[in-house]
């Protein structure tokens, strides 16, 4: 009896699925593409990465006033991912840019962000010292100092038996 009740299960699931996936296909060309600046803050000079992806086989393209038109291309034959570079123009003012991604194949279009900053890209530690004032650092670097002393007073507390 459990055995029927499951394969009735069963066939009412692949029936199920069987009319549901068909049903959901066009919906599939209707999906936007997605797309990635890497990295989202930089310099003037500086490069970025772009990459689309959702646009099939063929090609596309990035337009921003950060740095023109660059033509975007699959990584590789086996990848629908198309990926190019781009140089931020020397120029280029700093505020937030939007780069437009298109896809040559049927037109979709997707927008990103990339905000051009004055000074030098963030590096190294990627900011987790912003916001720490000298005191601050004397401190933990006081405490640190304690803990070795501590820790060496201890070994040779026991290594003379007291």
């Amino acid at each position: 009896m459990q055995a029927q009740h499951r394969l009735a299960t069963l066939a009412a699931a692949t029936f199920v699925t069987a009319a549901v996936v068909p049903a959901l296909a066009p919906w599939a060309a209707y999906a936007r593409p997605s797309a990635s600046v890497s990295p989202t803050s930089v310099t003037p000079g500086s490069r970025v990465g772009l990459t689309l992806t959702g646009c099939g086989t063929g090609s596309g393209r990035a337009t921003s006033t950060a740095f023109g038109e660059v033509t975007l291309s699959r990584s590789t034959p086996a990848t629908t991912n198309l990926v190019g570079s781009a140089t931020v123009y020397q120029n280029a003012t700093v505020k937030r840019h939007y780069v437009t991604f298109q896809c040559d194949s049927d037109g979709k279009r997707v927008t990103e962000t990339l905000d051009v900053v004055r000074g030098s890209a963030r590096g190294g530690l990627g900011g987790s010292t912003k916001g720490i004032s000298p005191g601050q650092i004397a401190l933990g670097g006081s405490l640190v100092a304690a803990a070795l002393g501590s820790g060496v007073w201890c070994v040779r507390r026991r290594t003379h038996g007291t």
